[in-house]
């Protein structure tokens, strides 16, 4: 849109303003970046981990009540600093599992989480329904019940449906139960500072 300044020039706003903002991709990889944003991945990979670590005996096998899955709705208001720490969280913590094949549940389990978590950030974050966490906090749920029942039914050969019941009834817990009421804490502690 052409428009006068106070010094009767015409500007191109459309284009000036286009020039003058940054690219989002740039924009989001600086926010990454930045100490607090490492510092905030840092802490919540770790956590994660010794989440994971402190309660191995119900984070693996067929109903996985993961605490440290409680972390992924947090991206809901940190964003992509928690993606980033669930997701190398679920890396590390991987390596003591239980199971055959220590490369699928390190690759596929921090696929899962990131995309989790990523969908849990989008849709908490677009959604203006008085629902909206439930909601992202359930689809977060699915994501995670799907991918992970996927590949331990692969690994071990049982039946899926006893993996997707599993995994969704510990996930019920870790993430629409837990990771709720600790995003319910967080935000209204922070809104009200």
């Amino acid at each position: 849109m052409l428009s006068n300044t106070k010094d009767n020039k015409i500007v191109d706003s459309s284009r000036s303003s286009s020039l003058s903002s940054s690219h989002p991709k740039e924009a989001r990889s600086r926010y990454l970046f930045k100490p607090k944003s490492i510092a905030l991945t840092a802490i919540v990979a770790a956590l994660y981990a010794v989440l994971v670590y402190l309660f191995a005996g119900i984070s693996f096998w067929i109903v996985q009540v993961r605490v440290a899955d409680a972390l992924i709705p947090l991206s809901i208001i940190y964003g992509w600093p928690v993606v980033v720490g669930v997701t190398l969280g679920a890396a590390v913590s991987n390596i003591i599992t239980p199971l055959p094949s220590v490369a699928f549940e390190v690759t596929f389990g921090s696929l899962a989480n990131f995309i989790a978590s990523v969908i849990a950030m989008r849709l908490g974050r677009r959604l203006k329904t008085p629902g909206a966490l439930h909601i992202a906090c359930l689809s977060a749920n699915l994501a995670v019940t799907l991918i992970v029942s996927s590949y331990l039914a692969y690994l071990t050969g049982l039946p899926l449906w006893i993996w997707l019941a599993g995994i969704f009834l510990g996930s019920l817990v870790s993430i629409n139960l837990l990771g709720y009421a600790l995003l319910r804490w967080l935000r209204n502690a922070w809104v009200s500072r």
